[in-house]
């Protein structure tokens, strides 16, 4: 999930273990398909293909499996034509989703969606009902073991970022910049040998509905199952849990 603080170190962690059960590749071979059958194999002029790829290399996706997702894409091998939908909806609380998702299917992948939506306290909505409260924007996330918070502080406003959090209790440092600038502020890290966890386009809420008790916990495991979908590429929420409240769900 994207777009929340307290759930970006959890994220992270939670990526070894998908690593383990394939979700990951499955996730970035549809992703290296559709940006190859979108805007082409060349790489240099193919800035979604090039992030694809980097991702496929993090997760230690063999060379191989890289090469034929793109074959795939261009159309050189066969495979399975995937469509790009959005849905908007409701969970716990009235909390707003956006739930982006690569299928072959989209019919399944609907029913799915609305499933697991309504057995989480949550509901599919119409087409923009809740689009309008989020903002596309780069997002960076940086260990604070990495660097003090000066420097990275620092080169972030230097490179023109829109936004700098570094929260009491949470291990990462939070950059949102314009999404347009968000490689230009990934490169000026870079030259301060600062290393990124994590850099992509996100949805940023406007606002955030706090959660705790029941609601949060059920909340979790909406984006949890949600995740856990092979077509569910990303997804969007605008509630906040506290440090403590997340504590107490950890026991």
């Amino acid at each position: 999930m994207s777009g929340h603080n307290k759930w970006a170190s959890i994220k992270h962690k939670k990526a070894a273990t998908d690593a383990k059960k394939g979700k990951v590749f499955t996730k970035i071979i549809r992703e290296i398909v559709v940006a190859t059958k979108e805007s082409g194999a060349q790489v240099e002029n193919n800035a979604r293909l090039r992030k694809a790829i980097e991702d496929a290399k993090e997760a230690n996706m063999p060379q191989d499996n890289i090469k034929k997702a793109i074959q795939r894409g261009t159309g050189e091998i066969p495979g399975a034509i995937y469509e790009e939908m959005v849905y908007e909806g409701y969970g716990p609380a009235g909390v707003a989703l956006i739930v982006e998702v690569t299928t072959d299917n989209k019919n399944r992948t609907a029913s799915d969606i609305r499933k697991m939506l309504s057995s989480h306290k949550g509901n599919l909505g119409e087409t923009g009902c809740v689009g309008w409260m989020f903002g596309r924007k780069g997002y960076i996330i940086i260990n604070k073991s990495a660097a003090d918070e000066e420097t990275v502080m620092n080169t972030a406003l230097d490179a023109g970022v829109e936004d700098f959090k570094s929260e009491t209790g949470s291990d990462v440092y939070e950059i949102i910049t314009f999404s347009q600038d968000l490689e230009t502020v990934k490169n000026a890290l870079k030259e301060k040998n600062i290393p990124v966890v994590s850099a992509e386009v996100t949805m940023v809420p406007q606002t955030h509905i706090i959660l705790t008790g029941d609601d949060a916990k059920c909340m979790l495991k909406l984006i949890d199952a949600l995740e856990e979908h092979d077509d569910v590429k990303n997804v969007y929420a605008n509630f906040d849990i506290s440090s403590e409240e997340m504590e107490k769900l950890s026991v």
